[in-house]
């Protein structure tokens, strides 16, 4: 017990110090050296163009033309951000003393925090940070870059939460390793990316990548676990990974349709973005009201379900 103390308090003290370095390293990269500026879309759009494939509002704010880009899209994935915050801080709020409460917490602040960067610059403020005032629309922006790097660091909180709920204790300290050494060197290919530029270095594509193989951990630990010892928190977080699996897979088959683009045609906008942020609403949800409840730290016993 004094061993997982140990470990438990030098992992904060190791996050704590590498967040506050992360966060230096990638403001000074992107003030610096960053030539996202040169990253334009392929075919290149014109900012006129950008405002004929989606909706746009144009406001007067204290005498500045602001243009917003697709409300409905922002409202949905701004709540996404907003609900996923209030979750992770239900989670630490709730914590009695289990480190994977914890850690479940900080992902999904991480997480929530990610969609409110990536909504910024996806959606509601695209054209003002990707557009405005330039011949064409540059292809990404330092707020999708911060976007990505907080969706891993959130797959990797969900891990050492893992290792808790899920994992002997003997396990611990390598998987803390690991998830050190994936967070590390994703930072360092996306700043790298940002600075030659390299554009699948700083893509949603490569982020995917570093992700789905943890996922499907995620998945085939529970799945055993669930086998051998009919353990209810191993079924809460089975449901969690298939769920999740369910969503991005309406996702893509929605954006391989082209939903998106008949819709609009016909004046009406609903795209996959949407689709996907509705998924991972309810996603969260589910969430907060079972894992909220089943989870714990495992200590070798299991509570096997009648």
């Amino acid at each position: 017990m004094t061993n997982n103390r140990n470990l438990a308090e030098f992992q904060r003290k190791l996050a704590m110090i590498f967040m506050i370095g992360a966060v230096f390293l990638v403001l000074i990269v992107l003030a610096f050296f960053s030539r996202l500026d040169q990253i334009l879309y392929s075919p290149k759009i014109t900012p006129k163009e950008w405002c004929e494939i989606q909706p746009y509002l144009e406001l007067n704010i204290l005498g500045y033309n602001i243009i917003i880009v697709q409300p409905s899209s922002t409202f949905f994935v701004y709540l996404l951000g907003i609900l996923t915050v209030y979750i992770g801080l239900y989670f630490i709020r709730n914590i009695d003393n289990q480190e994977s409460r914890l850690w479940w917490g900080v992902a999904l602040i991480l997480w929530g925090l990610g969609a409110l960067f990536a909504g910024t610059s996806y959606q509601i403020f695209s054209y003002e940070i990707k557009c405005s005032g330039r011949e064409y629309c540059l292809w990404t922006s330092w707020w999708e870059i911060v976007y990505l790097i907080l969706s891993v660091g959130s797959v990797v909180a969900m891990m050492i939460a893992q290792s808790y709920s899920c994992i002997t204790e003997k396990w611990r300290a390598p998987i803390s390793i690991y998830a050190f050494l994936i967070m590390v060197s994703y930072i360092i290919i996306v700043l790298i990316g940002s600075s030659i530029p390299v554009k699948f270095m700083i893509s949603f594509e490569l982020m995917v990548l570093f992700l789905v193989p943890n996922i499907l951990f995620f998945f085939f630990l529970n799945s055993w676990r669930y086998i051998k010892y009919k353990n209810r928190l191993d079924l809460v977080l089975l449901v969690i990974w298939i769920s999740l699996g369910i969503v991005v897979g309406i996702y893509y088959l929605y954006l391989i349709a082209g939903v998106t683009e008949r819709l609009w045609e016909n004046g009406i906008w609903f795209s996959e973005n949407d689709v996907l942020h509705i998924g991972l609403i309810a996603w969260m949800i589910y969430i907060r009201i079972t894992l909220g409840r089943h989870l714990k730290d495992t200590d070798g016993k299991y509570e096997v379900m009648k």
